[in-house]
């Protein structure tokens, strides 16, 4: 058996649909993979998926299995190092407030922020982990 080499998707659940999408898209620039009304909206992230699922319909097992999770959940988005600044102005020109920013010990920088949903999202630069990607 090998070694499990990457996370695939990341799930957010979110009371409105529409305002994820609007956020994801056009305040972080995230191509929509897809869409079901109601139920989900889906994002490419560089070679990972971001799933923003309605709670309530991923509760119902209509699809898969039951599954989901209550309050704010987190996630961090990679970028370069050279990229953070210039995103800080993008999402303050959106009006996304950044709650706090982090230098970590090994290396990296982090901006966190929230999403509309109030779930925890984080921008982090390569180095924080020092995992064989950079990360």
């Amino acid at each position: 058996m090998g070694e499990i080499v990457a996370i695939v998707e990341t799930a957010v659940y979110v009371d409105d649909l529409d305002a994820a999408e609007a956020f994801y898209r056009d305040v972080l620039g995230l191509e929509v993979i897809g869409k079901e009304a109601g139920r989900h909206v889906f994002f490419r992230v560089g070679d990972g998926v971001l799933l923003a699922f309605d709670p309530e319909a991923t509760l119902r097992g209509d699809m898969l299995p039951p599954h989901g999770a209550g309050g704010p959940g987190h996630f961090a988005l990679g970028v370069r190092a050279e990229n953070l600044d210039g995103w800080r102005r993008r999402l303050e020109g959106h009006g996304v407030a950044v709650e706090q920013e982090v230098t970590w010990p090994r290396g990296g920088r982090s901006l966190y922020f929230r999403d509309p949903a109030g779930n925890s999202v984080e921008m982090v630069t390569p180095g924080l982990w020092g995992l064989p990607g950079g990360w």
